[in-house]
Protein backbone atom coordinates (compact mmCIF):
# COMPACT_ATOMS: atom_id res chain seq x y z
CA UNK A 1 0.00 0.00 0.00
CA UNK A 2 1.26 3.49 -0.87
CA UNK A 3 2.60 5.55 2.00
CA UNK A 4 1.01 8.63 0.38
CA UNK A 5 -2.47 7.13 0.66
CA UNK A 6 -2.17 7.20 4.47
CA UNK A 7 -1.44 10.96 4.51
CA UNK A 8 -4.00 13.70 5.10
CA UNK A 9 -3.14 17.11 3.64
CA UNK A 10 -4.32 19.97 5.88
CA UNK A 11 -4.72 23.21 3.94
CA UNK A 12 -5.61 26.87 4.49
CA UNK A 13 -7.81 28.43 1.79
CA UNK A 14 -8.98 32.01 1.27
CA UNK A 15 -12.66 32.04 2.26
CA UNK A 16 -13.34 35.78 1.82
CA UNK A 17 -11.45 38.96 0.97
CA UNK A 18 -10.42 40.89 4.10
CA UNK A 19 -11.35 44.48 4.80
CA UNK A 20 -8.46 45.94 6.75
CA UNK A 21 -6.54 43.39 8.80
CA UNK A 22 -7.27 39.72 7.95
CA UNK A 23 -9.05 37.68 10.63
CA UNK A 24 -9.45 33.93 11.16
CA UNK A 25 -12.90 34.20 9.53
CA UNK A 26 -11.23 35.02 6.18
CA UNK A 27 -9.79 31.48 6.08
CA UNK A 28 -11.19 28.01 5.52
CA UNK A 29 -9.37 24.94 6.86
CA UNK A 30 -9.69 21.88 4.64
CA UNK A 31 -8.31 18.35 4.52
CA UNK A 32 -7.63 16.35 1.36
CA UNK A 33 -6.13 12.93 0.61
CA UNK A 34 -2.72 12.78 -1.07
CA UNK A 35 -2.47 11.02 -4.44
CA UNK A 36 0.51 9.55 -6.26
CA UNK A 37 2.10 11.96 -8.76
CA UNK A 38 1.26 11.65 -12.46
CA UNK A 39 4.04 11.18 -15.03
CA UNK A 40 6.43 14.14 -14.76
CA UNK A 41 4.90 15.19 -11.45
CA UNK A 42 6.18 15.44 -7.91
CA UNK A 43 4.75 15.45 -4.36
CA UNK A 44 6.45 17.61 -1.73
CA UNK A 45 6.13 17.61 2.07
CA UNK A 46 6.09 21.22 3.30
CA UNK A 47 8.66 21.90 6.04
CA UNK A 48 8.73 25.71 6.31
CA UNK A 49 6.62 28.50 4.81
CA UNK A 50 7.67 32.07 4.14
CA UNK A 51 5.27 34.69 5.53
CA UNK A 52 5.61 37.98 3.65
CA UNK A 53 3.90 41.39 3.63
CA UNK A 54 3.09 40.87 -0.07
CA UNK A 55 0.57 38.19 0.97
CA UNK A 56 -1.81 40.92 2.10
CA UNK A 57 -1.92 42.32 -1.44
CA UNK A 58 -2.51 38.87 -2.95
CA UNK A 59 -5.77 38.61 -0.96
CA UNK A 60 -7.26 41.68 -2.66
CA UNK A 61 -9.32 41.64 -5.83
CA UNK A 62 -7.86 43.75 -8.60
CA UNK A 63 -5.05 44.10 -11.10
CA UNK A 64 -1.53 43.73 -9.76
CA UNK A 65 1.83 42.25 -10.78
CA UNK A 66 0.43 38.79 -9.97
CA UNK A 67 -3.20 37.53 -10.05
CA UNK A 68 -5.00 37.59 -6.69
CA UNK A 69 -5.57 34.36 -4.80
CA UNK A 70 -9.04 33.15 -5.78
CA UNK A 71 -11.78 32.56 -3.23
CA UNK A 72 -11.58 28.88 -2.27
CA UNK A 73 -7.96 28.52 -3.40
CA UNK A 74 -5.11 27.37 -1.17
CA UNK A 75 -3.35 30.52 0.06
CA UNK A 76 -0.25 31.28 -1.98
CA UNK A 77 3.05 31.01 -0.07
CA UNK A 78 6.67 30.25 -0.84
CA UNK A 79 8.17 27.40 1.08
CA UNK A 80 10.85 24.78 1.50
CA UNK A 81 10.05 21.08 1.50
CA UNK A 82 11.26 17.56 0.88
CA UNK A 83 10.25 15.40 -2.08
CA UNK A 84 8.01 12.53 -0.93
CA UNK A 85 7.26 10.99 -4.34
CA UNK A 86 8.51 11.76 -7.83
CA UNK A 87 7.97 10.76 -11.43
CA UNK A 88 10.33 13.48 -12.62
CA UNK A 89 14.05 12.92 -13.19
CA UNK A 90 14.86 16.45 -11.96
CA UNK A 91 13.58 15.75 -8.43
CA UNK A 92 14.83 12.74 -6.51
CA UNK A 93 12.83 11.42 -3.56
CA UNK A 94 14.32 12.83 -0.34
CA UNK A 95 15.83 15.91 -2.01
CA UNK A 96 15.03 19.42 -0.72
CA UNK A 97 13.21 21.95 -2.88
CA UNK A 98 11.81 25.45 -2.68
CA UNK A 99 8.98 27.10 -4.57
CA UNK A 100 5.37 28.18 -4.28
CA UNK A 101 4.08 25.37 -2.08
CA UNK A 102 1.01 27.12 -0.66
CA UNK A 103 -0.24 27.03 2.93
CA UNK A 104 -0.65 23.25 3.11
CA UNK A 105 1.18 20.25 4.50
CA UNK A 106 1.66 18.50 1.16
CA UNK A 107 2.03 20.15 -2.27
CA UNK A 108 1.40 18.13 -5.42
CA UNK A 109 2.58 19.34 -8.80
CA UNK A 110 1.91 18.10 -12.30
CA UNK A 111 4.68 18.39 -14.90
CA UNK A 112 3.38 21.75 -16.19
CA UNK A 113 2.79 23.16 -12.68
CA UNK A 114 6.41 22.65 -11.64
CA UNK A 115 7.71 25.61 -13.65
CA UNK A 116 4.81 27.87 -12.70
CA UNK A 117 5.48 27.17 -9.02
CA UNK A 118 9.19 27.95 -9.48
CA UNK A 119 10.02 24.59 -7.94
CA UNK A 120 13.78 24.17 -7.71
CA UNK A 121 16.22 21.96 -5.84
CA UNK A 122 18.20 23.59 -3.07
CA UNK A 123 21.56 22.74 -1.58
CA UNK A 124 21.50 22.75 2.22
CA UNK A 125 25.29 23.06 2.22
CA UNK A 126 24.83 26.65 1.00
CA UNK A 127 22.38 27.53 3.77
CA UNK A 128 19.77 26.11 6.13
CA UNK A 129 16.13 25.56 5.16
CA UNK A 130 15.11 28.86 6.75
CA UNK A 131 18.02 30.76 5.15
CA UNK A 132 16.69 29.55 1.79
CA UNK A 133 13.50 31.48 2.63
CA UNK A 134 15.48 34.56 3.69
CA UNK A 135 18.84 35.70 2.28
CA UNK A 136 18.95 32.89 -0.30
CA UNK A 137 15.23 33.12 -1.06
CA UNK A 138 12.71 35.65 -2.32
CA UNK A 139 13.57 38.40 0.24
CA UNK A 140 17.27 38.07 -0.54
CA UNK A 141 16.62 38.16 -4.28
CA UNK A 142 14.41 41.24 -3.81
CA UNK A 143 17.08 43.03 -1.81
CA UNK A 144 19.88 42.00 -4.17
CA UNK A 145 18.28 43.07 -7.46
CA UNK A 146 16.47 46.06 -5.95
CA UNK A 147 19.67 47.50 -4.54
CA UNK A 148 22.13 46.54 -7.27
CA UNK A 149 20.00 46.83 -10.43
CA UNK A 150 17.62 49.64 -9.49
CA UNK A 151 19.69 51.46 -6.85
CA UNK A 152 23.08 51.08 -8.56
CA UNK A 153 25.10 51.92 -5.42
CA UNK A 154 28.55 53.47 -5.63
CA UNK A 155 31.18 53.31 -2.86
CA UNK A 156 30.84 56.18 -0.40
CA UNK A 157 27.16 56.83 -1.09
CA UNK A 158 24.60 56.98 1.74
CA UNK A 159 21.91 54.29 1.65
CA UNK A 160 18.82 54.44 3.89
CA UNK A 161 16.73 51.29 4.39
CA UNK A 162 13.31 51.17 6.08
CA UNK A 163 12.14 47.92 7.62
CA UNK A 164 15.83 47.42 8.30
CA UNK A 165 15.40 44.45 10.65
CA UNK A 166 12.96 42.70 8.32
CA UNK A 167 13.69 40.08 5.70
CA UNK A 168 14.47 42.35 2.74
CA UNK A 169 15.94 45.18 4.80
CA UNK A 170 18.60 43.07 6.49
CA UNK A 171 19.93 41.84 3.13
CA UNK A 172 19.86 45.32 1.56
CA UNK A 173 21.81 46.93 4.40
CA UNK A 174 24.47 44.25 4.64
CA UNK A 175 24.92 44.16 0.87
CA UNK A 176 25.21 47.96 0.71
CA UNK A 177 27.98 47.80 3.34
CA UNK A 178 29.81 45.11 1.34
CA UNK A 179 29.59 47.42 -1.71
CA UNK A 180 31.26 50.25 0.25
CA UNK A 181 28.28 52.44 1.19
CA UNK A 182 27.34 54.23 4.39
CA UNK A 183 24.13 52.54 5.61
CA UNK A 184 21.43 53.94 7.88
CA UNK A 185 18.49 51.74 8.85
CA UNK A 186 15.01 52.64 10.07
CA UNK A 187 13.35 50.07 12.36
CA UNK A 188 10.81 49.84 15.16
CA UNK A 189 12.11 49.63 18.72
CA UNK A 190 15.45 49.91 20.44
CA UNK A 191 16.20 46.16 20.33
CA UNK A 192 15.86 45.97 16.55
CA UNK A 193 17.90 49.14 16.04
CA UNK A 194 20.69 47.89 18.31
CA UNK A 195 20.77 44.54 16.51
CA UNK A 196 20.92 46.16 13.07
CA UNK A 197 23.99 48.16 14.13
CA UNK A 198 25.82 45.67 16.37
CA UNK A 199 25.09 42.44 14.48
CA UNK A 200 24.53 43.51 10.86
CA UNK A 201 27.09 46.32 10.82
CA UNK A 202 24.86 49.22 9.74
CA UNK A 203 26.42 52.61 10.52
CA UNK A 204 23.31 53.78 12.37
CA UNK A 205 19.64 52.90 12.88
CA UNK A 206 16.72 55.24 13.56
CA UNK A 207 13.85 54.10 15.81
CA UNK A 208 10.65 55.23 14.08
CA UNK A 209 8.61 54.20 17.15
CA UNK A 210 10.39 56.94 19.09
CA UNK A 211 9.21 59.45 16.47
CA UNK A 212 12.80 60.24 15.62
CA UNK A 213 12.90 59.80 11.83
CA UNK A 214 13.27 63.46 10.80
CA UNK A 215 15.92 64.28 13.42
CA UNK A 216 17.64 60.92 12.93
CA UNK A 217 18.06 61.52 9.21
CA UNK A 218 19.54 64.97 9.91
CA UNK A 219 21.99 63.46 12.39
CA UNK A 220 22.99 60.29 10.55
CA UNK A 221 22.78 61.48 6.93
CA UNK A 222 24.55 64.87 7.12
CA UNK A 223 25.52 64.56 3.44
CA UNK A 224 21.94 63.67 2.40
CA UNK A 225 20.52 60.41 1.03
CA UNK A 226 21.71 58.92 -2.28
CA UNK A 227 19.64 55.71 -2.22
CA UNK A 228 16.46 55.00 -0.27
CA UNK A 229 15.18 51.41 -0.19
CA UNK A 230 11.55 51.73 0.87
CA UNK A 231 9.65 48.86 2.48
CA UNK A 232 7.08 50.88 4.41
CA UNK A 233 5.67 53.83 2.44
CA UNK A 234 3.55 56.44 4.21
CA UNK A 235 5.06 59.15 6.39
CA UNK A 236 8.54 57.65 6.46
CA UNK A 237 8.80 57.81 2.66
CA UNK A 238 7.65 61.45 2.80
CA UNK A 239 10.26 62.31 5.40
CA UNK A 240 13.13 60.67 3.52
CA UNK A 241 12.14 62.53 0.33
CA UNK A 242 13.00 65.80 2.10
CA UNK A 243 16.62 64.62 2.52
CA UNK A 244 17.49 63.18 -0.90
CA UNK A 245 20.47 64.29 -2.96
CA UNK A 246 20.65 65.17 -6.62
CA UNK A 247 20.27 62.04 -8.81
CA UNK A 248 19.06 60.02 -5.80
CA UNK A 249 17.44 56.63 -6.45
CA UNK A 250 14.34 55.59 -4.48
CA UNK A 251 13.49 51.89 -4.71
CA UNK A 252 9.83 51.11 -4.00
CA UNK A 253 9.74 47.56 -2.69
CA UNK A 254 6.68 47.68 -0.45
CA UNK A 255 4.43 49.83 1.70
CA UNK A 256 3.62 47.75 4.78
CA UNK A 257 2.28 50.81 6.62
CA UNK A 258 -0.53 50.97 4.03
CA UNK A 259 -1.48 47.34 3.40
CA UNK A 260 -4.37 47.07 5.85
CA UNK A 261 -5.79 50.53 5.13
CA UNK A 262 -9.54 50.76 4.76
CA UNK A 263 -9.05 54.21 3.19
CA UNK A 264 -7.13 54.82 -0.07
CA UNK A 265 -3.37 54.27 0.01
CA UNK A 266 -1.52 57.46 0.94
CA UNK A 267 0.88 58.43 -1.82
CA UNK A 268 4.01 60.58 -1.40
CA UNK A 269 3.21 64.21 -0.59
CA UNK A 270 6.80 65.32 -1.15
CA UNK A 271 7.23 63.84 -4.62
CA UNK A 272 8.27 67.20 -6.08
CA UNK A 273 11.61 66.59 -4.38
CA UNK A 274 12.18 64.11 -7.23
CA UNK A 275 11.86 66.97 -9.69
CA UNK A 276 14.05 69.41 -7.79
CA UNK A 277 16.78 66.79 -7.28
CA UNK A 278 16.46 65.12 -10.70
CA UNK A 279 15.93 61.91 -8.73
CA UNK A 280 14.05 58.78 -9.76
CA UNK A 281 11.65 56.43 -8.01
CA UNK A 282 11.28 52.91 -9.37
CA UNK A 283 9.44 49.79 -8.26
CA UNK A 284 11.01 46.35 -7.83
CA UNK A 285 9.10 43.09 -8.42
CA UNK A 286 11.44 40.18 -7.82
CA UNK A 287 9.85 37.82 -10.37
CA UNK A 288 11.29 39.99 -13.17
CA UNK A 289 14.76 38.68 -12.26
CA UNK A 290 13.94 34.95 -12.02
CA UNK A 291 16.43 33.92 -14.72
CA UNK A 292 19.25 35.52 -12.70
CA UNK A 293 18.44 34.06 -9.26
CA UNK A 294 21.28 31.49 -9.42
CA UNK A 295 23.87 34.29 -9.83
CA UNK A 296 22.51 36.15 -6.81
CA UNK A 297 22.28 32.97 -4.71
CA UNK A 298 25.91 32.12 -5.49
CA UNK A 299 27.13 35.58 -4.43
CA UNK A 300 24.99 35.79 -1.28
CA UNK A 301 25.83 32.21 -0.23
CA UNK A 302 29.50 33.20 -0.45
CA UNK A 303 28.89 36.13 1.92
CA UNK A 304 27.03 33.85 4.37
CA UNK A 305 29.89 31.38 4.28
CA UNK A 306 32.67 33.91 4.87
CA UNK A 307 30.70 35.66 7.62
CA UNK A 308 30.19 38.97 5.82
CA UNK A 309 26.43 38.47 5.89
CA UNK A 310 24.01 37.16 8.52
CA UNK A 311 20.53 35.76 8.06
CA UNK A 312 18.08 36.08 10.97
CA UNK A 313 14.78 34.21 10.89
CA UNK A 314 11.87 34.44 13.33
CA UNK A 315 10.52 30.87 13.23
CA UNK A 316 7.07 30.12 14.63
CA UNK A 317 6.49 26.39 15.24
CA UNK A 318 2.74 26.03 14.84
CA UNK A 319 1.85 24.18 11.65
CA UNK A 320 -0.66 25.43 9.08
CA UNK A 321 -3.33 25.93 11.78
CA UNK A 322 -1.27 28.79 13.20
CA UNK A 323 -1.04 30.61 9.84
CA UNK A 324 -3.76 33.29 10.39
CA UNK A 325 -2.37 34.58 13.69
CA UNK A 326 1.28 34.24 12.66
CA UNK A 327 0.73 36.30 9.50
CA UNK A 328 -0.51 39.22 11.62
CA UNK A 329 2.90 39.50 13.33
CA UNK A 330 4.12 41.17 10.13
CA UNK A 331 1.70 44.07 10.48
CA UNK A 332 2.21 44.68 14.21
CA UNK A 333 6.01 44.61 13.83
CA UNK A 334 6.24 41.69 16.29
CA UNK A 335 8.50 39.62 14.07
CA UNK A 336 12.24 40.02 14.55
CA UNK A 337 13.89 38.94 11.32
CA UNK A 338 12.36 36.99 8.46
CA UNK A 339 9.02 35.52 9.55
CA UNK A 340 8.83 31.77 8.90
CA UNK A 341 6.13 29.25 9.84
CA UNK A 342 7.39 25.76 10.64
CA UNK A 343 4.94 23.22 9.24
CA UNK A 344 6.69 19.91 9.87
CA UNK A 345 9.87 18.31 11.16
CA UNK A 346 12.21 17.18 8.39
Amino acid sequence: MSTLASLANHQVRLASRPTGQPTRENWEFTTEPVAEPADGGVVVKTLYLSLDPAMRGWMNEGKSYIPPVGIGEVMRAGGVGRVLASKNDQFAVGSHVMGSLGVQEVASFSADQIKRAGLARIDLRAGSETQWLNVLGMPGMTGYFGLLDVGQPRPGETVVVSGAAGAVGQTVGQLAKIKGCRVVGIAGGRAKCDWVVSELGFDACIDYKAGAVKDGLKEHCPQGVDIYFDNVGGEILDTVLTRINRKARIIICGAISQYNNTTPVQGPKNYLSLLVNRARMEGIVVFDYADRYPLAVAELAGYLKDGRMKSKEDVVDGGVQAFPETLLKLFTGENFGKLVLKVAQD
